[in-house]
């Protein structure tokens, strides 16, 4: 069973401007093949599927706790593309064209479909598909491929990176480079358990270091990337036995924090009138809101 937290991961700045077309390149982050979906639902999957998880626990422990995190992830890079979306049109009548500034971004679908915000998809606009998904039974090769998974995921967050500079679009970047560089070492270091091969050997991968991000460097001085969390306040303790000893790139202590984050308020996202969302006029909330008076026995 999952529990959910009504906070992000990480607070996000407000954003000052928008950027559609910056949110049509965080979408490959979310909905592409190496995107935030991608890493939920293959380890998702996978340890729904885990054959032996009494004898195998500190593997099943370790898939089964970065999936509870990717949940947030994708919550995160959803987050921060409704951000990097909001301001792009403006309120009007419908005779004034006031989404105009919306039909030459590269991806219309935001104006069209999903009153500017994510979609499941990638940065063309293709949706997210279950093919992605990786589960072949085998706990080495499992491992492999979410090792290989989250190293693409890493490539593709600092080229988009490098592709935008909304500040909203760096904050979530340069943590998730963190903290998915946490995810690349933990399955390098459950493959060396398995195989006696030490594959944190070939990290970093691409060869650059986070601190070369400054979205990234104050959260690797803030010891983030040397944290596992369970996700869980009494489970998955095993984890502890798959992720200790020192960090391969710095050589400070791993810890594992039974748990989650602290958290950040979720944003709230203001009406846009002129999308029709969420379509409820002053005059209706005020109506709902005596109905909700009335159903509480107020």
């Amino acid at each position: 069973m999952f529990t959910r937290i009504n906070k992000l991961q990480i607070e996000l700045p407000k954003s000052t401007y928008a950027d559609a077309n910056a949110a049509a390149a965080v979408q490959e982050l979310l909905g592409g093949k190496f995107g935030e979906m991608s890493t939920l639902n293959n380890y998702l999957f996978q340890s729904f599927n885990f054959r032996e998880k009494k004898k195998l626990k500190p593997f099943y422990d370790l898939v089964a706790s970065i999936t509870a995190e990717e949940l947030g992830h994708v919550e995160l890079v959803t987050t921060a593309i409704n951000l990097c979306l909001t301001g792009t049109t403006h309120e009007g009548a419908p005779d004034i064209t006031p989404m105009q500034n919306g039909v030459d971004q590269r991806n219309t679908y935001h104006f069209i479909a999903t009153a500017q915000t994510a979609l499941p998809g990638d940065s063309m606009g293709k949706s997210w598909s279950g093919d992605y998904v990786f589960n072949s039974g085998n706990l080495v090769l499992d491992l492999l491929h979410n090792f290989f998974l989250e190293c693409g995921a890493r490539t593709h967050k600092m080229r988009v990176y490098e592709m935008t500079d909304h500040p909203v679009a760096r904050e979530m970047i340069g943590y998730l480079l963190v903290r998915g560089g946490v995810h690349v070492i933990a399955y390098a270091k459950a493959l060396q358990i398995v195989t006696g091969v030490d594959v944190t050997k070939m990290l970093p991968i691409p060869n650059l270091s986070n601190d070369k991000f400054d979205a990234a460097k104050k959260y690797e001085a803030q010891g983030w990337h040397r944290r596992l969390y369970t996700f869980s306040e009494h489970d998955y303790q095993d984890v502890k036995q798959i992720w200790k000893g020192t960090h391969p790139l710095d050589g400070g202590q791993l810890e594992v924090i039974q748990g989650t984050p602290a958290g950040a308020p979720i944003p709230n996202l203001e009406a846009v009138e002129e999308t029709f969302a969420p379509g409820i006029s002053y005059e209706e909330f005020l109506e709902i809101a005596k109905r909700l008076q009335k159903s509480a026995g107020l």
